[in-house]
């Protein structure tokens, strides 16, 4: 009976724990690598929206001086994937949005089948008050409730925070920017707009990681046809409670000839 031979290995076969660890870790961000990412960007009129698109993109695909009153959809290879950025109408600060302005905006969805992998809020750093929670909860909600589960927020201009953390910033304004990240999940991201475009902005790959990690949590993307159809259920429901306070009572025209009759025999 032959001796078995003893297992041959190779160094690459050998690996200490934090070689595997490496290996486990780089397996992990392939299982959630998208080749192809589809993003909705959302925010006010001139909070650096398009700009932000622009840096995604590392290109100027979105003219920063019009006031948009259309989604502009354009793509880019960017690494290792295809990137889709929609630009949708920005709202106003105070004044009321237009009816075929938030149209327009929930049609960016559409543009992006079968639906966004996420949607950016931006948000300028800044004084945000009660107002700006309000117009941003009025906006995004036209997604339906589900579109927090893939929206991050998009902090830009942070520069003009210099020694202070975002962290603080967000702990100093309150809760009223609280209650945006915590429909968020908190998740959120600063984003420097001021690299150069035709630069490696390192930024960018770090924002899709967020993306993708985000879309595997949530197992999926945004449902463009599921949303439409509990947004149509919600509208029909509020219809039928607004059509049964509208309805008289039962047995009212028994009751109005009985005072009649009343009014008649007290006249005799």
């Amino acid at each position: 009976m032959e001796a078995s031979k003893p297992l041959q290995t190779t160094a690459g076969d050998a690996c200490g724990p934090e070689e595997e660890a490496k290996k486990m870790a780089a397996a992990a961000q392939d299982v959630n690598h998208l080749t192809d990412i589809r993003l909705v960007v959302l925010g006010w009129r001139w909070p650096g929206k398009s700009l932000t698109g622009n840096t995604i993109l590392g290109r100027e695909e979105f003219h920063l001086e019009r006031a948009a009153e259309f989604c502009v959809k354009r793509q880019a290879d960017v690494g290792a994937r295809q990137v889709t950025v929609v630009d949708t109408p920005g709202w106003f600060s105070t004044q009321d949005t237009p009816a075929s302005y938030k149209q327009e905006l929930v049609r960016g969805a559409s543009l992006c089948p079968p639906g966004p992998h996420a949607f950016l809020l931006v948000i300028p750093v800044g004084m945000f008050t009660e107002v700006d929670r309000v117009r941003i909860e009025e906006h995004v909600s036209l997604f339906g409730e589900q579109v927090w589960k893939h929206t991050i927020v998009v902090f830009t201009w942070a520069d003009v925070l210099r020694t202070i953390s975002i962290e603080r910033y967000i702990r100093r304004e309150g809760k009223e920017l609280q209650w945006v990240l915590e429909k968020c999940k908190k998740r959120y991201f600063v984003i420097n707009n001021s690299i150069p475009l035709f630069e490696e902005h390192p930024q960018v790959g770090h924002l899709l990681k967020k993306v993708e990690k985000m879309v595997a949590e949530e197992e999926g993307h945004y449902n463009l046809e599921v949303e439409k159809k509990s947004l149509e259920e919600n509208k029909n429901a509020a219809k039928e409670v607004r059509d049964l306070g509208a309805r008289p009572k039962q047995n009212s025209g028994l009751d109005l000839s009985k005072t009649k009759e009343v009014e008649s025999l007290s006249s005799e």
